[in-house]
């Protein structure tokens, strides 16, 4: 019984093995969580949100490293979540989980933004609608041609892509654009378009082409409020640069 109790006693007092620490990243992800909490997103540099993000899909590392590998790719945090699914992968660390969550996130922020806009006086939420075309479309590696059909009180009755070309081209039928007003009863549109070279200028081909489908319009009953055009560098409207 002595040694049986040696024994024990020799065990209870012996080292123990240490337990395992904590990651690194572990004080520093509460610390993000507290940050944002108390003062809100504006508190955080863009990395860090990124960083936020990729918690949850990457829940056992340290995600600062990718996401200031993510800026330093595409530039900023919204051309991050603008950036095509291939494009994502090339970056080291990116796989199609990590890719897919972050197109997720900007389809829901599109999608969040284009319910500020449906069904309300386009007019009169003007910034909402420069919001939503530049999510939608500064950042897409082509050409797209979207236009926003608008009833009688100018509220948003469809929103649609007709055209998607090259880098530097779409091309744009005004028959097309009046048919389809005809069939949603549309009486005023609001012309979109995106420059992937990141410059909102329009073109002379930007001017000449909405000049002609205001013509073409017009006869109908139709009116073009504006057309806008987005790029990563801003936005620029005809209709505020009086061009039509």
């Amino acid at each position: 019984m002595t040694a049986d109790r040696d024994d024990d006693e020799r065990g209870f007092f012996a080292e123990r093995p240490a337990r395992p620490a904590k990651p690194h990243y572990s004080g520093h992800r509460q610390r993000l969580r507290d940050r944002l909490r108390e003062g809100g997103s504006a508190s955080l540099a863009e990395y860090e949100l990124l960083e936020m993000l990729l918690f949850r899909t990457i829940p056992r590392a340290d995600t600062k490293p990718l996401a200031k590998a993510l800026i330093a790719r595409f530039g900023s945090f919204a051309e991050v979540l603008g950036a095509p699914l291939h494009l994502l992968q090339e970056v080291n660390g990116v796989g199609p989980t990590v890719a897919f969550d972050l197109k997720l996130v900007a389809a829901a922020a599109e999608r969040m933004l284009r319910g500020r806009i449906r069904g309300r006086q386009v007019l009169t939420s003007w910034s909402d609608v420069l919001d939503y075309c530049r999510t939608s479309m500064a950042f897409e590696p082509r050409e797209q041609f979207r236009i926003l059909f608008l009833d009688k009180k100018n509220a948003l009755i469809a929103d649609e892509v007709q055209q998607t070309g090259t880098v530097d081209h779409t091309p744009v039928y005004p028959r097309e654009v009046v048919r389809r007003a005809l069939e949603l009863s549309a009486t005023a549109l609001i012309l979109v378009h995106n420059h992937p070279s990141g410059d909102p200028t329009p073109s002379r081909a930007d001017i000449e082409m909405t000049r002609l489908i205001i013509e073409s319009a017009k006869p109908l009953g139709i009116s073009v409020h504006d057309h806008i055009i987005v790029g990563k560098d801003g936005h620029a409207s005809l209709k505020g640069m009086q061009l039509i």
